[in-house]
């Protein structure tokens, strides 16, 4: 049988997150690199994350050797309990990568009792009939965060996962440049690297300046500080811990969820405490310091910070409230899909008379690889082909645009879009085919019930909003029982709209008993005529279409007489 690769990127290309790679070998084993989520765009009303699409996973599912992951971000983790829910695959990832996920399918009872877990570091190799599967340590704003390679009769598939280059980190935070280079001495078929980043042709700042910049804020700040923390960022929240107990001060938690998420960490060893009093563990202890001396600190998923802020400001939140001279802290940056929303809760904190200031606007921050980065991995694998991945699509170009300035021939590198299978069968690695990857949105407890007609509807309702127009009528007598009753929500405001509610009533009586009047009467082409009627009517009216909905309801009035068959006496 003649040999061959597959990359199939099912997410994590063209977006922001969602990553997940299927590597086919032979036409026999399939690998996947991550299975991540990712949080909706603004357009995506109601819906909480999205996740890839497993359709072609699951027509090939007997051929899925295992799932690798790169961290414990949701981004690479996020869709397992969705995908576990149908696939019974072992898991592989390094020790916190593994506990992080096992916590996140435990969440969902269709997942909670998948126990196939196996630990790996970046020295374990597992061999497969099509593959060896070997592992190396990255730099990334969690510990344990690794790359991986396959190594087929064709060459390594290597998969950077989320990765930069910085020699000013913590141990457990170091990269594997050895590892790297071992892999670069032998043939690389393709290398998919981190695109997050690649538009940043700066040198990304070192940690160390980092925690310079952290304990000069809070040495230099005179009253209370507010800061902010990505849950999964534990790099920054140790710098956060280090920088509080060397410039005197002590850490409040703004949430539970902030005290778990430091003594979970403490007791994996990923965070080391200076000092046991840098905590601050009652109100009452917190209102007998100096503001000098306090820190607030919350720590969550993205968007968590933002509604706590905002009660925070508007004084709803019973523990802490925003005061004149506080300074609001972002130690990790904002997402871009939610700069809007970040704009808004700043603006609450300065109309509370606080002030706020971000870690990134003061530094060239980035847990991902710069344009340099990107370019030393280039040279520490020398890969045939170079596919970008994990960014959208400006993000993927600009990794091509980096490669080429080192001289590698455009000719192989290939930018997918979701579903693309990029083949390589021993002469040229070529786009094949595509299998479907659409969005899975999820929705409260619905997987994949929510699709773009109803996005499109519940867009309508957030802009438009919805009239409803409800009629009784008795069909046999062609009559229209009650006048119709219009209301609105959403739409215009009924009693300052009386004469407008007026004419649609009138309008959808006329309507209905013309359908009534038909010998060919029809419910559909009533319920439709009512719409097309009432639409065109509101639109010339208002200038708006909202979602209307016809209501009507059928009686009987023909009641049949009971004879009464009781004998007199």
């Amino acid at each position: 049988m003649k040999k061959n690769v597959k990359v199939i990127p099912l997410g994590g290309v063209r977006e922001e997150g969602k990553d997940l790679f299927a590597i086919e070998i032979n036409n026999n084993s399939i690998f996947i690199l991550d299975c991540g989520s990712k949080f909706p765009l603004d357009e995506m009303l109601g819906i909480d994350y999205v996740i890839p699409d497993f359709s072609y996973l699951r027509e090939n599912q007997n051929k899925i050797v295992g799932v690798f992951l790169t961290s414990g971000h949701l981004d690479s983790i996020g869709a397992l309990p969705y995908f576990l829910s149908e696939f019974n695959v072992p898991v592989f990832g390094t020790q916190l990568t593994i506990k992080l996920a096992k916590q996140i399918a435990a969440k969902d009872k269709k997942s909670a009792k998948f126990d196939d877990f196996h630990v790996i570091n970046d020295e374990s190799e597992i061999v497969f009939d099509d593959g060896t599967v070997s592992f190396f340590g990255v730099t990334h704003s969690i510990p344990d965060a690794v790359g991986i390679s396959i190594s087929t009769e064709l060459g390594s598939v290597v998969y950077t996962g989320d990765f930069r280059f910085d020699q000013t980190v913590p141990k457990q935070y170091q990269t594997d440049y050895a590892g790297i280079s071992a892999i670069g001495k032998n043939k690389v078929l393709a290398l998919l690297c981190d695109s997050r980043n690649a538009e940043n042709i700066g040198k990304i700042d070192e940690e160390q300046k980092v925690r310079n910049y952290l304990v000069d804020t809070f040495d230099f700040q005179n009253g209370r500080m507010i800061v902010t923390c990505l849950s999964d960022h534990i790099l920054r929240l140790q710098e956060i811990i280090n920088a509080a107990n060397q410039t005197g001060r002590r850490i409040f938690f703004a949430n539970d969820k902030s005290k778990d998420i430091i003594d979970a960490s403490i007791k994996d060893g990923k965070i080391t405490l200076p000092d046991d009093n840098v905590f601050v563990n009652s109100t009452a202890d917190l209102k007998k310091l100096d503001p000098s001396q306090v820190i607030i600190l919350h720590v969550g998923q993205p968007g968590d910070a933002m509604r706590s802020l905002k009660r925070m400001a508007s004084k709803k939140n019973p523990q802490v409230k925003i005061e004149s001279g506080d300074l609001v802290l972002l130690a990790t940056a904002p997402m871009r899909s939610m700069d809007n929303a970040w704009a808004k809760t700043r603006d609450s904190v300065y109309k509370a008379d606080g002030t706020v200031v971000s870690l990134d606007s003061a530094l060239n921050l980035s847990s991902d690889a710069s344009r340099s980065d990107i370019q030393l991995m280039l040279s520490l694998l020398t890969p045939e082909y170079l596919i970008p991945v994990q960014g959208e699509y400006r993000q993927l170009q600009a990794t091509k645009d980096a490669a080429i300035a080192t001289g590698f021939p455009s000719t192989n590198i290939i930018i997918p879009a979701k579903g693309d299978v990029i083949e390589f069968s021993g002469d040229d690695m070529l786009l094949a085919q595509s299998v479907s990857a659409s969005d899975t949105m999820i929705d409260g407890i619905g997987v994949g019930d929510i699709g773009n007609i109803v996005l499109r509807d519940r867009s309508v309702l957030s802009q438009d909003g919805v009239f409803i127009a409800v009629v009784t009528i008795d069909r046999k007598k062609k009559k229209i029982i009650e006048k119709p009753k219009v209301t609105s929500r959403g739409f215009v405001y009924d009693e300052s709209n009386k004469p407008l509610l007026k004419e649609a009533s009138d309008l959808v009586e006329k309507t209905v008993q013309n359908n009534l009047d038909n010998k060919d009467f029809d419910w559909g082409h009533l319920k439709q005529d009512v719409r097309e009627k009432l639409s065109t009517f509101l639109y010339k009216k208002t200038d708006r279409r909202p979602v209307i909905l016809p209501v009507i309801m059928e009686v009987n009035q023909h009641h049949r007489k009971f004879k009464n068959n009781k004998k007199k006496n």
